[in-house]
């Protein structure tokens, strides 16, 4: 398939405008969305006031007398503090509707993991200063307090609770989060919810604070309540309810290229599912090598009302084994998620630049846009022509709503940092010459992140505002 190359861009003659309409009803979309943003983020600072609020309310001030009863003071709201954080990670990982439709689980997956450590050194700083304040108190040395906390049942948990969060939070180091595998990782993140859970019995018995019968045991109580009910109804009831509706299974395994398929499958009222395009999927395969390993994968069609489909690059072990399903293998799904959709725009012009197995979202994203001539202008990017995963369809649907396509094919030049390859750049191409009226455009992204992150630089260094870029990451 022949494609103009990006330098061939620089003669395009500039796209019509979008009606003003549809310019406010986008715009409009945003503020509604950086609205709920912003009561997201109050409400997670509002939860921390509320946690302090509490040692207050039951009186914890008035007990500060002397140095050890200020240590303990600290401790108690350290503690209180670090675990009221835990419970909103929960509820960001909890894959929430709300959550996903304002902020994108991508972002809502940083923030969470963002928390972590804040939360870990609360809850140390907690067990340390309680430790140091009771010693004083006590007249214990810190080794003869530690053995005596050990010895009280709850306290005793609590400590293995802690223990669990360590092992969470330093698996979680990008380090050595890149040294395990995505199975080990996620078996170890399921702790979590253990460590959480094995440190309630502690809250309530040790301390004044949540003394039973009291609004404040009644309001902390409501919080585990809220956090694992999210994740109790969104990751496993929901999924579950979806999955015996659909009945999904595969109906055939296409090959694409090298290393690349295309799965298809076949069920009831998949249309019900809303997927726009863009979006991806949780997928767990029921098969013998598969079904303990789930996918977060794009669709890279738009669901009919029976069929639907996804694009695979054998990435790692797990993604490598589906090549091997069978039709007629049962598929569980979780969404679809995520904001990489039409409905983010917010410009009257599209551009789109998809490298390797990006072009998944890219190409069902175009599918589901209502596209006028001369709006949209598409780049596709391969390191050489064995990637032109889905061109073909790409192509189609871009030039049949009167859109530009270009190739840009290469290996990216050595010793440079550039989204580009080494030819292009030769060339003199940039990114203002490719997309000339980007300022005026929805820039659309989706690739290897180094990739990304290099064509998104471009993007800020001539103005593009932050609102106009859209991408959306699948890093675990």
């Amino acid at each position: 398939m022949a494609l103009p190359s990006a330098s061939s861009a620089l003669s395009r003659r500039p796209p019509q405008s979008a009606p003003t309409l549809e310019l406010s009803v986008r715009r409009s979309r945003l503020r509604r969305r950086m609205r709920a943003a912003d009561l997201l983020i109050v409400a997670c600072s509002t939860s921390v006031a509320l946690a302090v609020a509490l040692y207050l309310a039951s009186g914890g001030a008035a007990q500060v007398v002397d140095g050890p009863s200020a240590l303990n003071a600290v401790g108690i709201v350290a503690g209180l503090v670090g675990t009221d954080l835990i419970l909103v990670m929960l509820v960001l990982a909890a894959r929430v509707p709300l959550i996903d439709r304002t902020v994108g689980q991508d972002v809502a997956i940083r923030f969470h993991r963002r928390l972590g450590k804040p939360a870990l050194y609360l809850i140390l700083g907690h067990l340390l200063f309680l430790s140091v304040g009771w010693a004083l108190q006590d007249g214990h040395t810190l080794v003869d307090e530690t053995v005596v906390l050990f010895t009280t049942p709850d306290m005793a948990i609590a400590y293995l609770g802690l223990g669990l969060l360590v092992v969470v939070v330093v698996s979680s180091i990008v380090i050595v989060r890149r040294r395990l595998p995505y199975e080990a990782w996620h078996a170890i993140h399921l702790l979590t919810y253990v460590a959480v859970l094995v440190a309630v019995p502690h809250q309530l018995s040790v301390g004044g604070v949540l003394t039973e019968g009291s609004a404040e045991r009644v309001y902390w109580i409501a919080l585990y309540v809220l956090a694992f009910g999210a994740v109790a109804w969104f990751r496993f009831a929901v999924p579950i309810a979806l999955t015996l509706r659909h009945r999904m299974r595969v109906s055939s395994v296409e090959t694409v290229a090298p290393g690349v398929i295309s799965l298809h499958f076949t069920g009831r009222s998949l249309d019900r599912l809303r997927a726009r395009g863009g979006q991806f999927a949780i997928w767990r395969f029921w098969s013998a090598g598969t079904w303990w390993h789930a996918h977060p994968i794009s669709f890279s069609a738009v669901p009919t009302a029976t069929t639907a489909r996804i694009t695979v690059r054998a990435l790692g072990a797990g993604s490598a084994r589906l090549a091997a399903l069978r039709p007629g293998t049962r598929v569980s799904i979780e969404g679809p998620y995520g904001i990489f959709t039409d409905v983010a725009r917010t410009a009257s012009r599209l551009a789109m630049v998809a490298a390797g197995i990006g072009v998944t979202p890219a190409r069902a994203l175009l599918e589901n846009q209502r596209l006028r001539p001369g709006e949209t202008t598409v780049v596709l990017r391969g390191a050489d022509d064995t990637a032109r995963y889905l061109w073909t369809e790409i192509v189609e649907l871009t030039r049949s709503n009167g859109g530009a396509v270009y190739s840009m094919i290469g290996p990216r030049p050595h010793g440079q940092d550039s989204w580009m390859s080494g030819a292009d750049l030769q060339r003199g191409v940039t990114i203002t010459s490719v997309f000339p009226h980007l300022l005026e455009s929805d820039l659309f992204v989706c690739g290897p992140a180094v990739w990304s992150d290099a064509v998104i630089r471009d993007a800020r260094a001539v103005g593009l505002p932050e609102e106009q870029i859209h991408i959306e990451r699948f890093d675990w």
